[in-house]
């Protein structure tokens, strides 16, 4: 940290839509990196981001935001991709393959002329696909290259528990597991209310708790982007501030454990597919994939979602 608060950490956004200028907005008013540079194909759209960000008022971050080019990924810490087409209502993020695929493929060659060392975060979706051939591509130790994965899933799913429990979200402890997407799975054995398991507080409290409500949460949740998109036809906010979460934990070398997505090695009896499950983030990334203990049939929906995923994989 220097004297005034900020991080000596330099992070490269590469795309400067609304995800990656939220991200960029966000990381700056947290003071989480010195240096931040915009890449993006619309030069002139870029230069207007980092414009407007960097004109605010200097006591909510004084980071050095500018635009740039690849060239610049040089020496970073943390290099955060949001390049691609974003989902149009009533698609799902693995109608996205095709077209965001090719656009990583044409990033991942441009990155590794100037890629020297850091961390790399995918937000981009379909976010287990990408980030399985970003792994590939980048050739880089195993968990350097990881997604936001379903972060954003349990910070939602964590948020309606709240809701439904009239608590502060910081005593709801709730997981998402698998992919970001339909295959998403709520580890509802582990759910807890200020370290008490949620069917336990709910019997103390004399609030339902049974499959129907746990069947709702998990429908809203899994239906939450598209309601958003719905409505506003984008989401960036709410991945911004997760993002800001994991980053904190790489640039400032702050151990954190959050549902991400990596190429698995053996965990769960699972590999060569990539996958969310609780996971240690720090300085070199994901350092270590947990492997809890579930119910039964949360263990067989996470293996069938690793096979939709293998199956998915396959087609590329």
């Amino acid at each position: 940290m220097d004297r005034f608060g900020i991080s000596e950490r330099k992070v490269a956004i590469i795309g400067a839509g609304f995800v990656g200028a939220s991200i960029a907005y966000a990381l700056t008013i947290r003071k989480l990196a010195r240096e931040i540079v915009l890449i993006d194909i619309d030069e002139k759209k870029t230069e207007g981001e980092a414009l407007d960000i960097q004109h605010g008022i200097p006591d909510m971050g004084i980071s050095s935001v500018y635009a740039g080019s690849y060239a610049d990924c040089k020496d970073c810490d943390l290099i955060i991709i949001t390049a691609g087409r974003n989902r149009r209502p009533g698609e799902t993020r693995l109608d996205l393959i095709a077209g965001n695929s090719v656009i990583l493929k044409d990033v991942v060659d441009q990155l590794k002329r100037y890629y020297t060392r850091g961390v790399i975060m995918m937000v981009s979706n379909p976010v287990d696909v990408l980030v399985y051939q970003c792994a590939r591509w980048m050739e880089l130790p195993n968990g350097m290259v990881f997604g936001t994965g379903c972060i954003l899933d349990s910070s939602r799913l964590t948020r309606l528990i709240a809701d439904y429990t009239k608590l502060n979200t910081e005593v709801v402890k709730a997981t998402i597991v698998g992919e970001h997407g339909d295959a998403q799975i709520p580890i509802w054995s582990r759910v807890s209310i200020a370290g008490v398991p949620i069917n336990e507080y709910c019997e103390n409290v004399g609030l339902p708790w049974t499959k129907k409500e746990r069947d709702d949460l998990t429908e809203k949740v899994r239906n939450m982007g598209a309601r958003i998109i719905g409505g506003k036809g984008k989401t960036h906010y709410g991945i911004a501030t997760c993002v800001c979460y994991l980053a904190e934990a790489v640039l400032n070398q702050r151990l954190t454990i959050a549902p991400v997505s990596t190429v698995f090695q053996g965990e769960y009896g699972i590999q060569d597919v990539c996958l969310s499950v609780p996971s240690i983030i720090g300085v070199n990334g994901v350092e270590k994939r947990l492997e809890e203990r579930w119910s039964e049939e949360e263990f067989f929906k996470f293996r069938q979602a690793a096979q939709k995923m293998k199956g998915v994989l396959e087609t590329l």
